[in-house]
């Protein structure tokens, strides 16, 4: 699966267990329509392992821990059960951890799906996988949501009461010296408030590239595979947008001919279509691409590719952006290649990427835009290299790469 894709459940009963180089702690909430618990005991966890249609397992940190959720057993007015994971030491962050989701028919322990979350960095703990109701069926999503602030800051987002801990004690005056006749209680033992806890220290920064990037600062620069959400004040950018791909020849009077091209998937990393110099417009014209051009020269843009992401349909959910030389050219013969994402109605620049290194194929995946569960769309910038010279040829690496 891919982030934002679903599946319906052909069984009542599914385990999802999370496996990682590390051991993790995996746990599941119970969630109403508004998003949150009804009370702590829709927490289901390692310290309460048992909740109304929801279980926990142990691995026992010989297996990977799952929960278990028997769809016919949830209780009225739940229509959600997420499953998290962090990993079981304090602080250690998915930096480097591929943490997979498998999703399994709980009584013959068949596997229905899987899903490792893309691009983890400093995230201490993730909501992977939901277990939703739609319209009185229930499926399965790949969510792949971060949170730096480990399984507290989930559980808090979604109404779990989570004890901090103890603040110390205020300091009190010092005894009297015993020689002293024991002097009367103080007439107001509480006039006196304690002294007020010191503040915590703020979070240390996040490593540079890490975290998630927004457009609420304007235009993001970004480097090979980072990651900007499309969104702008909290609310997703659900508008025409467009794909600019640039390139000059290396060598001075010698034209260099690309091919821009984006590439449609399906939930299940299936190929959808292909929009290119030959296909200038897919999914009923959702996606438009502006013609092809021969020699690359000139200032601006040399292929624009169009996508309205209002009208792209539900199992359109990424898009990888491809060059190609049709000719054989490679791309040590290419200077200046970037892809820049504009706002389609504006045409304000919003992300940029700029290839930086070149190695001696014909093809090379720009950026993919992948649908998050919630709506939004992230654009990562690739940069990875690929011996093909047509658009077919880059169907599955570009997959792959998802």
């Amino acid at each position: 699966m891919t982030p934002g894709s679903n599946i319906p459940l052909p069984v009542a009963r599914v385990t999802v267990d999370v496996a990682a180089p590390v051991r993790l702690d995996v746990s599941g909430l119970l969630l109403t329509a508004d998003g949150k618990v009804r009370s702590d005991d829709d927490f289901i966890f390692y310290n309460q392992p048992a909740g109304p249609g929801v279980t926990y397992r142990s691995g026992g940190g010989t297996a990977p821990d799952a929960i278990t959720v028997d769809t016919s057993a949830v209780p009225p007015g739940i229509e959600k059960i997420v499953v998290t994971a962090s990993p079981d030491a304090a602080g250690q962050t998915f930096q480097g951890i591929e943490p997979t989701a498998t999703i399994r028919n709980a009584d013959d322990n068949s596997v229905l799906a899987s899903f490792t979350p893309p691009q983890l960095g400093n995230e201490t703990a993730l909501v992977i996988v939901e277990i939703y109701l739609r319209n009185g069926a229930w499926k399965a999503r790949a969510v792949g949501q971060g949170y730096s602030n480990g399984l507290a800051g989930i559980a808090t987002d979604f109404g779990v009461t989570v004890e901090e801990p103890a603040a110390a004690p205020a300091p009190v005056a010092p005894p009297q010296p015993a020689a002293q006749a024991p002097a009367a209680p103080p007439a107001a033992p509480m006039a006196t408030p304690p002294a007020p806890a010191a503040p915590p220290a703020p979070p240390a920064p996040p490593a540079p590239g890490a975290g998630k990037i927004n457009l609420d600062k304007g235009r993001v620069s970004l480097q090979k595979n980072q990651t900007v959400s499309l969104m702008k004040g909290g609310r997703p950018l659900l508008s025409q947008v467009k794909m600019g791909l640039g390139w000059e020849p290396a060598y001075r009077g010698k034209d260099i001919d690309l091919d821009a091209s984006v590439i449609a998937y399906g939930p299940q990393r299936n190929h959808v279509d292909s929009c290119y110099f030959g296909k200038l417009q897919i999914v009923n014209g959702a996606i438009r691409h502006s013609g092809d051009n021969l020699t690359g020269e000139g200032g601006g843009d040399d292929e624009v590719i169009s996508v309205d992401l209002g009208r792209l349909p539900q199992d359109v959910t990424g898009l990888v952006f491809t060059v190609n030389s049709f000719t054989g050219q490679k791309f040590t013969e290419v200077a200046k290649a970037y892809c820049r994402l504009l706002d389609g109605t504006t045409g304000e620049e919003l992300v940029r990427f700029d290839l930086t290194s070149a190695e001696p194929q014909t093809g090379v995946l720009m950026a993919k835009l992948i649908r998050q569960f919630s709506g939004e769309w992230e654009m990562t910038a690739m940069g990875d290299f690929v011996k093909s010279r047509t658009v077919r040829g880059m169907v599955k690496p570009a997959a792959q790469a998802l």
